[in-house]
């Protein structure tokens, strides 16, 4: 279990940097940056990947469009902590796996059972719930709705392509993973150098300062999240339930009380619900069909 806290310690901490970053003006795209620079040079230095054993019959398509979403995505996670907290955003992005869930049933044809049809049908109400807001707070923040959105959307996406890459058994998923790192970095350090070229920001050590460290728990967090799957090779619901319900949990309370960041009841009740919703979806793995 070792392997899981750490792995939510360092979920959790890629969120609070994220939620820093506003109080210290962190350039976010030159930190993601460097965030995945400092992704791939970890995952070259742990996993070993056989970059050799890349050729033209990889999954290029899907590289590229991971490389492309991922820094998007990122940006959208860090507005979305800026404007609407952590709690929030922290639900929205664990409650993107019902993306997978639903690709797997319209796309790949694999059956529901009862607990995964009541997982998603109380996770829909639990993500209105949770962003739900007052009539006053819709005033002052009009439109922020669409960050935890594009979380959730694009989070889900990101999921469904790289279980893609899983089914890809020529190269090992290390490798494919620090193929999509260093595109990843590519496409970050295009966007940088056109804004820098056209004045738009300034290149300054604090933000590479934090997008290392970013990429350290960034890093951090799929590192111990795949050895907690080795280790639990015969539970991996264990895994799954024990990392979506801890982030949930832990990003809340910080958010809450770190923060301050404010709830309402119907807030609370999404939370509640949000946790049942994964409860039930682990179980549903449980179940033989």
């Amino acid at each position: 279990m070792i392997y899981i806290l750490l792995s939510i310690c360092c979920s959790v901490t890629v969120a609070v940097l994220l939620k820093l970053g506003k109080r210290y003006q962190i350039s976010i795209i030159q930190a993601v940056t460097i965030n995945y620079l400092a992704a791939l040079t970890l995952c070259f230095l742990f996993f070993k990947p056989e970059v050799k054993a890349l050729n033209a019959g990889a999954p290029w398509p899907i590289y590229i469009a991971l490389a492309v979403l991922l820094p998007s995505i990122f940006l959208f996670l860090a507005a979305s902590i800026k404007n609407l907290g952590i709690v929030k955003t922290d639900i929205a992005q664990r409650l993107s796996l019902f993306i997978p869930i639903l690709a797997a049933y319209f796309i790949f044809n694999e059956n529901f059972n009862s607990l995964k049809i009541i997982g998603l049908l109380i996770g829909f109400p639990a993500i209105f719930l949770t962003f739900l807001r007052k009539s006053n707070q819709l005033k002052n923040e009009k439109g922020n709705w669409i960050y935890p959105v594009m979380v959730f959307i694009g989070f889900g996406v990101i999921d469904v392509l790289f279980k893609q890459i899983a089914l890809y058994k020529t190269l090992p998923y290390t490798t494919s993973l620090f193929t999509v790192f260093c595109l990843a970095f590519l496409v970050s350090l295009v966007i940088v150098a056109f804004m820098v070229i056209t004045g738009k920001t300034k290149i300054q050590l604090v933000n590479l300062a934090c997008g290392l460290i970013l990429g350290i728990f960034n890093f951090g967090n799929i590192l111990f999240y795949m050895k907690a799957h080795k280790a639990l090779a015969e539970n991996p619901s264990t895994v799954f339930a024990a990392m979506n319900l801890g982030v949930i949990i832990v990003g809340s309370l910080i958010g809450i009380i770190a923060f301050k960041e404010k709830l309402t009841r119907l807030n609370y009740a999404g939370i509640i619900l949000a946790l049942a919703a994964v409860i039930f979806i682990t179980l549903s793995q449980n179940v033989v069909r």
